[in-house]
């Protein structure tokens, strides 16, 4: 699995699907396509295509998909032409596999990720195309998750794992509005469990799907030597982001160790009789160019305590001090000390923001003291007051606001220990009061920051390239990574440079 896991946005997790059929993981013999043998897996086939269509759903739905049918015409071509020469579609497969189609999707993410889901389901993330320098490198990466699916190791990997950390994983996802007061536990709703489902490969399929992946591409005549620079890239962003963690506690070989595979790997398969000439940086430079870079402040984003959304039009202030959390599905903020929290979200299924506020008091658990409309700034609203048991034991008090505005139906949850809730009332009326109207051109005509490709027109260090002022979010150190050089290397006139353009 190529990933580097460098971002607070929630990844709805393959793992959701997985429990459902805990019940039914026994013992099964089913033929890897890889081997061509019989062995102990999981699940069915069918089991696997059903799976990677129930989970394809939910990701398109926590993400989407990044709005640019040209990137995604390139990527699903190139991957098709590496599909071609994988263990699914050789002479001597069996028709099932011969059968199966495959999906290739790009993301709307800046998380640097690639990841591929049972029954053909393949995945690339904006962030991680634009951290590859030509063809070959992401030809090497769609061969790397081609190889998880044909070798069929999630199905592996939910027949060794033990029940306990597969209840875990359910236990991440089920529930979007779950009390707790830990925010690692809140913030990584499907996240832990995408973490989870994607770090326990193990080693020995994380290598094998390096070696897999090397062969697709090489056997379609790409330089697969390439790749050892994007796995320096993904050293030298763990580094950066203090996720290192020891070779020996990560079922990742360390980046370092692949980075000098790619080269042994490649050597093997031109001794083979296949030279890997193909680099096609140009043209991979020339889909990337105008994309999406970092996070997207058309998607919200907080600043000086106020959050922000240009998309929808809205804004609310966040308590001084809070850490707020801008995950695709919710916004969360947290006091310092996590003993409050502030979560808002569309009410899905709410048709006006009374309903919102009963969809959460009508379950089971919950004391209400008091409900009524309530209207903000002019916005329809409705609020009630409660009490309910958390997830930990804790006893906590909570504030729900219902809103409708410019067509959506809103729901803040605020809540507190019932302790602690006299602490920080203030704080959840500041939030849930502050909700009003975004009407300042200057953030409402906000635009991301994107890649632009130069060829460079002078000799000089990399860092000359770059802009005095950075654009917000950015900095000097990710865009040299980004364009697998160092600030100091030098560049040559005519090098392709990834340059910050808002």
């Amino acid at each position: 699995m190529f990933h580097q896991l460098l971002s607070n946005r929630s990844w709805i997790a393959a793992g959701f699907i997985f429990v459902l059929f805990i019940g039914t993981a026994c013992l099964i013999l089913e033929e890897n396509p890889v081997t061509g043998n019989r062995r102990a897996l999981g699940f069915t086939w069918e089991q696997e295509l059903q799976i990677g269509r129930e989970s394809d759903e939910q990701i398109i739905a926590e993400f989407g998909m990044y709005d640019d049918p040209v990137v995604a015409d390139y990527v699903n071509t190139l991957s098709k032409n590496i599909l071609q020469h994988s263990h699914m579609r050789r002479e001597g497969t069996s028709q099932q596999f011969l059968d199966t189609p495959f999906t290739f999707r790009v993301l709307d993410s800046d998380v640097v990720n690639a990841f591929a889901l049972p029954g053909g389901f393949v995945y690339v993330t904006r962030g991680l195309m634009t951290h590859l320098n030509n063809e070959a490198q992401l030809a090497v990466v769609i061969g790397h998750e081609i190889a998880h699916v044909a070798a069929r190791h999630a199905s592996q990997r939910v027949f060794t794992q033990q029940a306990g950390s597969l209840l875990l994983i359910g236990g991440a996802v089920l529930g979007q509005e779950l009390f707790g007061m830990s925010a690692d536990n809140i913030l990584n709703i499907g996240g832990t469990a995408a973490q989870l489902l994607f770090l326990s490969y193990s080693r020995e399929a994380e290598r094998e799907s390096d070696r897999l992946g090397v062969e697709y591409a090489a056997m379609e005549g790409y330089n697969a030597s390439e790749a050892a620079e994007f796995f320096r890239s993904l050293r030298r962003l763990s580094e950066r982001s203090s996720q290192v963690l020891p070779n020996h506690l990560s079922s990742h070989p360390d980046p370092g160790d692949r980075e000098a595979s790619m080269h042994s790997l490649s050597e093997i398969w031109r001794d083979r009789g296949f030279p890997q000439t193909i680099i096609r940086e140009q043209e991979y430079m020339s889909i990337i160019d105008g994309m999406t870079v970092g996070e997207n402040p058309r998607n919200g984003f907080m600043q000086n305590s106020v959050y922000y959304h240009p998309e929808l039009k809205f804004q609310y202030p966040v308590p001084s001090g809070w850490r707020l959390v801008n995950q695709p599905t919710q916004v969360v903020a947290f006091e310092e000390n996590q003993r409050a929290v502030s979560i808002f979200r569309f009410a899905q299924g709410a048709t006006n923001a009374r309903e919102a506020v009963e969809q959460f008091i009508n379950q089971d658990g919950i004391s209400v003291i008091n409900s009524s409309r309530r209207d903000v700034n002019g916005i329809r609203g409705h609020r009630a007051i409660g009490t309910a048991t958390g997830s930990d034991g804790t006893n906590l008090k909570f504030m729900v606001q219902g809103l409708e505005y410019e067509g959506n139906i809103f729901r803040f949850l605020n809540y507190s220990s019932e302790n602690d809730y006299g602490s920080f009332e203030s704080s959840f009326n500041l939030i849930a009061n502050g909700f009003n109207r975004l009407d300042d051109p200057e953030i409402l005509n906000i635009q991301p920051v994107r890649i632009q490709v130069v060829a460079a027109p002078r000799t000089g260090r990399f860092e000359s390239f770059l802009p005095a002022e950075m654009p917000l979010g950015m900095t000097k150190d990710a865009f040299a990574i980004m364009n697998q050089l160092e600030l100091n290397d030098f560049v040559t006139i005519g090098q392709l440079l990834k340059l910050p353009v808002q």
